[in-house]
């Protein structure tokens, strides 16, 4: 180790070793399963240079599923309402955060000024827009006009302020929405906590002792706190679904390429995705329409044209009819505990599921999980390689030892990941041939204490900060869409918190999976708790 971390200038400080090693055993462990199938892939099973989501053959486009089946295309309303005037919506916001965010620590930055202007122009507007009104924030790697770009860092304050807002914003703030302020996060994205040293950790507005999960967690907490109703964040490995699940919101992962990530900071390029949560799936499927269509700026985003999902919801609880839905087993199942199944089961059975039937299977999961967590490190660490020379002292310690470990990490390792990741979407997309939407546990366990260092899953002693996300890694690794919906009273020792269930799609499908979220929240399954019932305000 030392002599790698010498030929990459990057001396490893005495203080650093220990953490260092335990992520390069952890990496090793995992790689295990996943070089031994890459051994049996054949030369055709190269993994190329950019990945692309494997849709099933013959898949049915979304146009052509509105037109041939029996979903009732409605018209949205023009505007998702708000309470009074733009400025009193914008107002209430800044109000409840004020009187909340002590508590919670979601808010890194606000921006009332701007936000008060906006919300004064769309007052004198009568131009019928979607998200007319409607407060929103962002977690703080997408650039805001006029503000440094964090990305949860200390580093990051030397950067001069962003020129212009990220594109998804400026499509957002297009569509009525009225941007009051950035949020907390796990250091560059890397972390299933927001238990951020520089910043401090980002408390459950469900109970306050206990992480809200990440990297995205300030953006589940404010939705869950009622700090506004909506929120942007960002997912390369869970870091929607993890803090959607345990703040109990709603949180949309779309398809790898579908929104566009320009004007955010990344963190692992070939895996990040940018994705809404909202305290309703109605919301959430505006706020996600609002932000579709091509963008030339991130040469990741598929050149595909909007595809409205608000629509399709129009038939409330019925939006699931006609569906094939399964239930995901093996890893999926194994690596849950008893709260997470039965969350999962909950749903199955209110979308009228046999439970004694057999689990859908998806192969060589554990091999796919290794290969997201692989390409994660090396990836992530190679970003910051410079920063990591010259900076170390610097990083929140979080994150310093994995992105330390991910740098010595062999290349090796890491193109067999991407061959495996390549191989295991292709057979994933077979599933999709038999079935339309899919269900898993989105963590394994509900929100842990604040300062948790290990959990117990399948009577393994695990790290908690890199394990929280071990039900989602295999599935954002090959960039299906997935909305988590998050489910309650399933752990009987924690009856006041959630656990999420995913509800996933093959690529491109965002629709189906929405619609079966909607039909869940209608029947009253699955709902979020946006009130912050642990907060005294």
């Amino acid at each position: 180790m030392d002599a790698q971390s010498a030929l990459l200038g990057m001396p490893v400080a005495p203080e650093y070793r220990a953490g260092v090693v335990n992520y390069l055993c952890i990496a090793a462990s995992l790689a295990e399963p996943m070089l031994k199938l890459a051994s049996t892939l054949t030369p055709a099973d190269e993994s190329g240079s950019v990945f692309r989501p494997v849709a099933p053959v013959g898949a049915v486009t979304q146009e052509r599923a509105a037109a041939e089946s029996s979903v009732e295309m409605v018209n949205a309303p023009a505007a998702a309402t708000v309470a009074g005037t733009a400025i009193q919506a914008v107002e209430s916001a800044f109000a409840r955060i004020q009187a909340t965010d002590a508590q919670v620590n979601a808010f890194t930055a606000l921006v009332p000024q701007r936000a008060r202007a906006r919300a004064a122009q769309l007052d004198v507007s009568t131009a019928p827009l979607p998200l007319h009104g409607v407060p929103f924030a962002v977690k703080n790697l997408f650039d805001i006009q006029g503000l440094t770009t964090l990305a949860g860092s200390r580093i990051e304050r030397d950067a001069p302020p962003a020129t212009r807002d990220a594109a998804v914003i400026r499509r957002l703030e297009a569509a009525g929405a009225v941007l009051v302020g950035a949020l907390n996060m796990d250091e560059y994205a890397y972390g299933f906590t927001t238990e951020n040293t520089h910043y401090g950790a980002c408390r459950n507005p469900q109970d306050p002792s206990r992480i809200s999960g990440g990297s995205s967690g300030g953006s589940a907490a404010a939705v869950a706190a009622g700090q506004v109703p909506f929120t942007l964040g960002s997912d390369t490995n869970g870091s929607i679904r993890v803090p959607a699940s345990l703040c109990g919101v709603f949180g949309l992962k779309p398809t790898y390429g579908r929104l566009p990530r320009a004007g955010s900071f990344p963190f692992v390029g070939s895996l990040d995705h940018v994705g809404p949560f909202a305290n309703s799936v109605e919301l959430l499927a505006r706020v996600y329409d609002a932000m579709q269509g091509p963008d030339e700026e991130d040469p990741a985003q598929a050149p595909r044209c909007i595809e409205p999902t608000a629509p399709l919801l129009g038939r409330g609880e019925k939006a699931a009819q006609g569906l094939r839905i399964g239930v995901l087993g093996g890893w999926f199942h194994d690596m849950a505990t008893e709260p997470a199944r039965r969350a999962v089961a909950r749903v199955a059975q209110a979308l009228g599921l046999d439970l004694t039937a057999p689990a859908v299977h998806w192969p060589e999961v554990p091999a796919a999980r290794a290969a997201a967590f692989i390409i994660t490190n090396a990836e992530g660490s190679a970003l910051h390689l410079k920063d990591l020379q010259t900076r170390a002292s610097e990083f929140d310690p979080h994150t310093r030892d994995r992105f330390i470990a991910g740098a010595l990490l062999p290349a090796a390792w890491v193109q067999q990941s991407q061959r495996v990741r390549h191989w295991f979407a292709r057979q994933v997309a077979q599933s999709f041939a038999q079935w339309d939407v899919l269900l898993a546990p989105a963590t394994p366990c509900v929100a842990q204490p604040i300062g948790t260092d290990f959990i117990e899953i399948a009577g393994q002693r695990m790290n908690a900060r890199a394990s929280m996300g071990l039900l989602t890694q295999p599935i954002s690794c090959i960039g299906l869409p997935v909305v988590t919906v998050p489910v309650w009273g399933v752990d009987p020792a924690h009856p006041h918190l959630s656990i999420g269930v995913q509800v996933v799609a093959a690529p491109w499908r965002e629709d189906l999976a929405l619609r079966v979220a909607h039909a869940l929240e209608r029947q009253g399954v699955v709902a979020a708790h946006a009130n912050g019932a642990g907060l005294s305000a």
